[in-house]
């Protein structure tokens, strides 16, 4: 296919379900994404693992798969979400529950784990960030680590032909980026293609936050009908082009001034944003209005990716 689409379905773990279902019946997507962690999420759900094993992962995952499953399996829509938080495996198990009890036919369902770095973090002194000291300062404090995977962790389950890809810890812009390598065989070592795979990635990560959410400021600055907002999807070339939209009819805007601001959201360096694919490279993007509630994404690049990984401790 020339233009993949691909949808986010969540942006938080307690995101509003309804736009996402709406993704999945009109949105003829080829993937609909739900980004559903932060790094207070996942300790919340370590605690959970801790109280009950059978459990640790995101509490409206059955929820959402039972709203959104019969579209996606009837349309060919390939499902992936961290949703899977401090248990992929258990997540994965319910994802099937949820699939047996819809009379659908047998899915695909692959679990990404190796996230969970705790025994090597006690084995391994290293320093934290932000923060004076090491990690074995904080002792038995410490009960959770999981590092930030890449697009590459995704990528076996995807060439494997998975119709629901969960993971646990994952940097979340590289949820959206694994479909991108996978259907256009972008290589591991293409720098710009990935870094503006990121871009698109990162647009997309935090739902309606693109869509308006995060500009809205009622008397100041309005977004028309909010309380209806369509979650975005993108429209993605081969070479990287995209365009950043919303399904006809629903509510949000998504204009030059919604983009950039969540192009800015949480960067320090916009020239050297740090994930485990590639360093990528925002300070040459473009975005250009092509019509009501579409914008041309493009210039975004990258450099090699760093020599380590992330990690989120609990």
């Amino acid at each position: 296919m020339s233009v993949l689409r691909i949808g986010s379905g969540a942006g938080y773990s307690g995101d509003r379900i309804d736009p996402a279902r709406d993704l999945a019946e009109r949105g003829e997507l080829d993937y609909l994404v739900f980004e559903c962690l932060a790094e207070r999420t996942i300790a919340l759900a370590q605690l959970r693992r801790a109280q009950d094993p059978g459990h640790g992962y995101d509490p409206l995952l059955e929820a959402r798969m039972r709203a959104v499953l019969p579209a996606c399996v009837a349309q060919g829509t390939t499902v992936i979400s961290n949703m899977g938080a401090a248990n992929p495996r258990a997540a994965g198990l319910a994802v099937l529950r949820v699939a047996r009890e819809l009379g659908l036919p047998r899915l695909r369902v692959a679990v990404i784990t190796g996230d969970d770095v705790l025994p090597w973090l006690r084995a391994h002194d290293v320093p934290l960030l932000g923060d004076p000291g090491t990690a074995a300062d904080l002792g038995a404090a410490l009960i959770s680590a999981n590092a930030y995977l890449g697009a590459d962790a995704l990528l076996p389950a995807l060439n494997g032909g998975a119709d629901v890809v969960i993971t646990g810890r994952v940097a979340d812009p590289a949820l959206f980026l694994a479909p991108l390598m996978h259907r256009f065989g972008w290589a591991a070592d293409d720098w710009n293609r990935l870094g503006q795979g990121i871009v698109i990635g990162h647009l997309l990560e935090c739902a309606a936050q693109v869509s308006g959410g995060y500009l809205a400021d009622p008397g100041h600055l309005d977004v028309p009908d909010l309380a209806r907002v369509g979650f975005p999807l993108a429209e993605v070339s081969a070479d990287g082009g995209a365009v950043i939209t919303k399904l006809p009819g629903t509510g949000g805007r998504i204009d030059r001034l919604s983009c950039t601001a969540q192009l800015l959201y949480e960067l320090e360096d916009p020239a050297r944003y740090l994930q485990p694919d590639v360093v990528a490279d925002f300070s040459g993007v473009r975005l250009r209005e092509l019509g009501p509630d579409r914008v041309a994404v493009s210039g975004g690049a990258g450099q090699g990716r760093p020599e380590r990984l992330k990690a989120s401790l609990g």
